[in-house]
Parts: structure tokens; C-alpha cells; sequence
């Protein structure tokens, strides 16, 4: 009986909404015409541009698209590491 709720209400749920989630990708890929590589390209130059000016941590950054009604999105989580602090002498 446990089995048959938790497919009822998790693993069905999260299946869906990962598949949403996939088309959506897949939507936007196509209507703004990036492959998987110019969109690597692009993260990677939005990376280095920003690098110049702010210190931040490659590691965690998340670029990605998203769609909120008819407006394409580009979505740029970019931690930022604290600036080293000059000492006064």
C-alpha cells in the first residue's frame, strides 16, 4: 500500500515535472537557436568578462533559460567571493 501512494504522490510528481522541465529546455533551445556548445560558449565568456571585474567562484555558477510567458530569459547565479581587503599602513 506504501508503494502505491508514494507512486501516486512522489515519484510520479517528480517524473512530470522533470520531463516538464526537459520540454521546456528543449522550447527554449530551439526557439533562440543556441546549441548545447554556443550555450557552454556563452557561460564561458559571460565567466571571463565578469571574472575582470568581480571575484567569483567558477564553481557555483548557474546560467541557464527560462521561459516566463512569452519572454525568454537568461538566468545567471554567479557567487561572488569576498574581496581581499588592503591593509593600511
Amino acid at each position: 500500500m506504501a508503494g502505491w501512494l508514494e507512486r501516486l504522490f512522489g515519484t510520479k510528481a517528480q517524473s512530470a515535472d522533470q520531463a516538464k522541465d526537459r520540454l521546456k529546455l528543449v522550447l527554449i533551445n530551439d526557439r533562440t537557436d543556441l546549441t548545447p556548445a554556443q550555450m557552454e560558449d556563452l557561460k564561458n565568456e559571460l565567466i571571463a568578462v565578469i571574472a575582470r571585474y568581480i571575484t567569483i567562484d567558477t564553481a557555483g555558477v548557474n546560467i541557464t533559460m527560462a521561459q516566463e510567458g512569452r519572454e525568454h530569459r537568461l538566468l545567471a547565479d554567479i557567487p561572488l567571493r569576498p574581496a581581499a581587503r588592503r591593509r593600511s599602513s
